[in-house]
């Protein structure tokens, strides 16, 4: 029987990218839906042989509640049933929070210091693993501390039942898993260049904001030097998600 990648997409420029490369290498059907757009969500019920993909957007689960997000409301209140059935889940960034939240967590705004003042975390940057690789499988194949993509201002609080896995210099809460079903990025191993350029169009303020007036040519620049070890990151991690992921049907 096929298995489907169930693709909940927030905004137009962050796309599944490699990890519907990877899907579709393994056979899988692809079903995007789109929650501001109006996309119903399938019935956590009636729904076999299903791994959802919660993607990333400019938004925070914390803007649930403003004018006209009511959709991402319904989108938590999903996802929430999805999660309490043990269904599979990858959340990446957004998604990530979304599933925290779903899962008993909180997230809030990221601070860092003493006093303590907002950080825009964003840029390529280390990530280290804070379980022996070698023990987790989801993390076989990779090396110790691994270069990614941060783009947010949030910061998750992880639920009791979380694994943690994952953490950066400005943010603890990286990488994670709840049991066997369910994983979380804050950071991002999926994008490929060219979304990268869209991303960057799309939110060059933020970009701007975040790393000074030569933040977007930094990005660029630093995406041509260390692009081939990012895929090769990626590949493995979101192979070994996959794998995982699919074992839970």
């Amino acid at each position: 029987m096929s298995t489907t990648l169930l693709v909940v997409q927030h905004v137009d420029h962050e796309g599944p990218d490699l990890i519907a490369d990877l899907a579709r290498e393994r056979q899988m059907q692809i079903d995007v839906r789109r929650p501001s757009l109006g996309d119903p969500f399938p019935d956590p019920d009636g729904c076999r042989n299903t791994i959802a993909l919660v993607l990333g957007g400019p938004m925070s689960v914390n803007d649930r509640l403003q004018p006209g997000m009511d959709w991402l409301q319904r989108e938590l209140d999903w996802l929430t049933s999805w999660h309490q059935q043990q269904k599979p889940v990858l959340g990446i960034c957004l998604g990530a929070q979304l599933l925290t939240m779903a899962a008993g967590g909180s997230v809030e705004q990221l601070l860092v210091g003493h006093p303590a003042h907002p950080l825009k975390e964003v840029g390529f940057g280390a990530i280290h693993w804070v379980v022996d690789p070698s023990e987790e499988p989801l993390l076989q194949g990779l090396h110790p501390s691994e270069t990614v993509l941060h783009w947010h201002g949030d910061r998750i609080r992880l639920p009791s039942e979380a694994t943690l896995l994952g953490s950066s210099l400005h943010c603890k809460e990286q990488v994670f898993r709840v049991k066997r079903h369910a994983i979380g990025l804050q950071c991002h191993l999926e994008v490929s260049g060219s979304s990268l350029e869209n991303w960057i169009r799309a939110d060059r303020s933020y970009v701007v904001n975040a790393m000074g007036a030569d933040g977007p040519e930094q990005l660029q620049n630093d995406w041509k030097r260390q692009s081939a070890d990012l895929n090769r990151s990626g590949r493995r991690l979101f192979s070994n998600a996959l794998t995982q992921l699919l074992a839970e049907l």
